[in-house]
């Protein structure tokens, strides 16, 4: 049949014309020239309708694009490239809309100019404006932290927070951190997540977790509520040494409430709950640890001398073993001298 277009004898597509005349009278896509896209200068977030993500630019201009263009329903298989030069305020950008026509390829070029547009998102909005909802509280029970745990706990906070942020958690930010009463304070620009992150440092530090609400007013008529969260952590940390019952242990592993501990004078393991431990005695933790030179050993005897004083000391084996190194670490608790069960810690 003849094309009623360009007269040439071709397989009619529609309405009695070929599939070339077709394509060259009929638009598949439309756009605007100018597209605006917002990005927060903060974050670097970009505004996609009423939310801010974090995906590429790629990615966003992709989502712009199809809510912006007008692609016919009869464009199957739509796929949409996009090709831009330099970033800036403004920016050239090609891009290629390409589908299928029954089993007819089609691909339409647009030339637009992409403005890129500066806006503090919502979160760094409640971020810069001092916004939080909940106060995490670290503490230690009749002892002050010391600087390496303050330090210890900032980082393992800090690297928390992130990690809920990458699964998802856009929202969660610390807002600011202070010690605080020989603790440190984190405030937290969420009530949920802050006792997530408190379940985590308990799980890694043993200790306690009390709860509190306090009403700071109204917004929207409803009541606003600020939680405090706050955790104690145990007297006696990962290194000590402690005494309870007459005998003496080595704290090696705290695992939430579980305390992992050898005891000196056998170097048995035992492992207490923290309640347990409540009327131990702390004396001391890596100062009591020093170093004998060997000197001779038998099945369940050890002779050692002490460096400083050149006096040799024998202690008895907490179980049978060989010494092999010419250093010895031992405990020594008052009078008393324990060997350290390093040993036993390493191959655990």
């Amino acid at each position: 049949m003849f094309c009623v277009e360009c007269g040439k004898e071709e397989k009619i597509f529609r309405n009695g014309v070929c599939i070339r005349c077709y394509l060259k009278n009929n638009r598949f896509t439309k756009g605007p020239e100018i597209l605006d896209i917002y990005i927060c200068p903060k974050c670097s977030s970009y505004k996609y309708k009423n939310t801010w993500t974090q995906e590429s630019f790629e990615k966003v201009l992709k989502r712009h694009i199809k809510d912006n263009f007008q692609i016919s329903s009869e464009l199957k298989k739509v796929q949409i490239k996009t090709d831009w030069g330099e970033k800036g305020k403004k920016l050239s950008c090609k891009i290629a809309i390409s589908g299928y026509l029954e089993d007819h390829e089609i691909s339409e070029k647009h030339y637009i100019t992409i403005r890129i547009k500066g806006v503090v998102c919502d979160i760094c909005s409640k971020q810069f404006g001092g916004y939080f909802e909940a106060t995490l509280q670290v503490r230690a029970n009749k002892r002050k932290l010391t600087k390496e745990e303050l330090e210890t706990i900032r980082l393992n906070v800090e690297n928390l927070v992130e990690s809920l942020k990458v699964k998802g958690n856009r929202g969660l930010f610390i807002t600011d951190y202070a010690e605080e009463h020989g603790g440190i304070d984190f405030y937290l620009s969420e009530k949920g997540s802050a006792y997530t992150i408190a379940k985590k440092l308990q799980e890694r530090f043993g200790g306690e977790i009390k709860q509190s609400s306090k009403n700071v007013g109204m917004k929207d008529s409803r009541q606003i509520f600020r939680m405090t969260c706050l955790i104690r952590l145990p007297s006696y940390r990962k290194g000590d040494f402690i005494s309870l019952d007459n005998s003496y242990f080595y704290i090696f592993s705290i695992r939430g409430n579980k305390v992992h501990t050898f005891e000196l004078s056998n170097w048995t393991e035992t492992v207490f709950d923290g309640k347990d431990l409540q009327k131990a005695s702390i004396v001391g933790g890596k100062e009591l640890v020093t170093e004998m030179i060997f000197v001779s050993q038998l099945n369940d005897e050890i002779q050692l001398m002490d460096p400083k004083m050149y006096k040799t000391f024998e202690l008895k084996k907490p179980k049978n073993i060989s010494f092999t190194t010419k250093v010895v670490k031992i405990v020594k608790i008052e009078d008393k001298l324990f060997l350290f069960p390093e040993q036993n810690i390493t191959n655990k």
